[in-house]
């Protein structure tokens, strides 16, 4: 009688805890990370014709580096909404691409805040059950068993100023502003453990201005877009009244 006693006493604990759900119980993330940049205006590159789907603008002579930081709340299990801080840089130059001779180039200090939607279309098997709320310090057991994917979009604004080299700054045709910025891209994330997970995210800016790397060609026919990978790192915040390891 006694060992049954035992038996339902540990089958109740173990429900509960399962029933706990980790994502209702904190609901409240922070995060921070670094990452890097990609910018495509109309300084550098190649011409269309030269260049199919964009992929020779990908250069490590564009890239740079940003800083971020964010808050999300989970609404459901899938979805959540992130307040996203990000400044950084971005550089634009005409030293490869379809118009080497021409010698344009520019540096771009950027702020943006930006509101974002995801979607997490996999979820993980780990994080609700109760061998991970459990642990704390014990490496996952499966690592791919712990991955979230998920999709995100939003909106933004962005702050931006520019500093041209001697040959632009003649033809500069604006160096400072605000605009608008649409986020959409995809990221994945590694839950950890009950606190802590790490995350890495792609995805592109579909900006509302052409000035953004301080010159906008006659034969611009598109506005400015910038890409971001950041690697984060999450903090999540009990906020829930179940005491969770």
């Amino acid at each position: 009688m006694k060992k049954l006693l035992i038996i339902m006493l540990m089958f109740s604990f173990l429900t509960s805890m399962a029933d706990a759900q980790l994502w209702k119980v904190k609901r409240l993330e922070i995060s921070g990370g670094i990452g890097t940049t990609q910018f495509f205006g109309d300084i550098g590159g190649y011409s269309v014709d030269k260049n199919v789907l964009g992929i020779r603008d990908f250069t490590f002579r564009h890239t740079r580096f940003n800083i971020n930081t964010g808050l999300r709340y989970r609404f459901t299990e899938d979805i959540s909404l992130r307040l996203s801080l990000t400044g950084g840089l971005f550089h634009s130059t005409d030293s490869r691409g379809s118009n080497i001779s021409r010698g344009f180039e520019s540096g771009t200090m950027f702020f943006e805040p930006s509101l974002i939607a995801e979607y997490y279309f996999i979820k993980n098997k780990e994080e609700n059950s109760f061998v991970f709320l459990a642990k704390r310090e014990t490496l996952l057991n499966s690592v791919f068993e712990s991955l979230d994917f998920y999709a995100f979009a939003g909106m933004g604004g962005l702050v931006y100023h520019v500093k041209p080299n001697d040959v632009l700054s003649p033809f500069a045709t604006k160096t400072s502003g605000l605009t608008g910025a649409v986020p959409l891209g995809i990221g994945v994330t590694l839950i950890y453990d009950a606190k802590f997970n790490f995350g890495v995210s792609f995805g592109g800016r579909f900006t509302f201005s052409d000035n953004i790397d301080g010159y906008t060609s006659a034969k611009s026919q598109s506005n400015d877009v910038y890409h971001l990978v950041n690697f984060t790192i999450t903090y999540k915040i009990n906020t829930g009244n179940k005491k969770l390891p």
